[in-house]
């Protein structure tokens, strides 16, 4: 693996009842971590990806997810 990638991302329900979306992130050496994106910073990223739904973000390269986080829109926030 040349660089990290978007290991799996599930829609959830946040505390305000919004949905929400947990990306898993895997790197080189096997770890995973995890972000939890509002609903415009998921569709942002959904968009950036050319996917139509979460399970078509699995492998995408994990630049595409800073470049939205990059972004520091303030209709973009992640818990």
């Amino acid at each position: 693996m040349a660089e990290p990638v978007i290991d799996d991302a599930v829609v959830t329900a946040g505390h305000d009842g919004q949905a929400q979306l947990v990306v898993r992130v895997r790197y080189e050496n096997g770890a995973l971590g995890s972000v939890t994106l509002d609903a415009d910073c998921a569709r942002k990223l959904l968009e950036d990806c050319g996917a139509e739904s979460a399970a078509e973000l699995r492998g995408q390269p994990w630049h595409r997810l800073l470049d939205v986080l990059s972004r520091k829109e303030a209709s973009c926030s992640t818990s």
